[in-house]
């Protein structure tokens, strides 16, 4: 069996980069798991990272750094935000639409009843 000699590849994140990530995924809507895709880490380090956040071990000085390289496919924080506005949004539309269709059929049935009431009269 061979064995690798080499030392394993570890990655070093700043301060604020972990700080960014956390936000991301405290976001309403957004899961850790889209988060830590979208930055290329695994959601298990973004989960401890969002702890240490947490317990007061990693805090931001609001300087807020430059985004990570963009790659193929993902979305910044700007567009995760404004995607949530949009279903926000959306959600919304679709609730003052079902309640625009429950109204239309009130005033069907109301003008429906209003035209039986007169065949009635005529009838007597």
């Amino acid at each position: 069996m061979a064995r690798n000699i080499f030392p394993k590849k570890t990655w070093r994140y700043t301060k604020e980069f972990k700080i960014k990530a956390v936000k991301m995924s405290l976001l309403q809507d957004i899961q850790v798991k889209q988060v830590a895709e979208s930055l290329g880490i695994h959601p298990m380090m973004l989960s401890r990272w969002r702890k240490e956040y947490r317990e007061g071990k990693i805090h931001g000085d609001n300087k807020g750094r430059a985004w990570v390289a963009q790659k193929k496919g993902l979305r910044s924080p700007k567009e995760m935000t404004e995607n949530q506005r949009l279903r926000a949004e959306v959600s919304r539309l679709k609730k003052e639409n079902e309640l625009l269709k429950k109204w239309q059929r009130y005033l069907a049935e109301e003008h429906q009843n209003s035209l039986d009431s007169l065949k009635n009269v005529e009838r007597n």
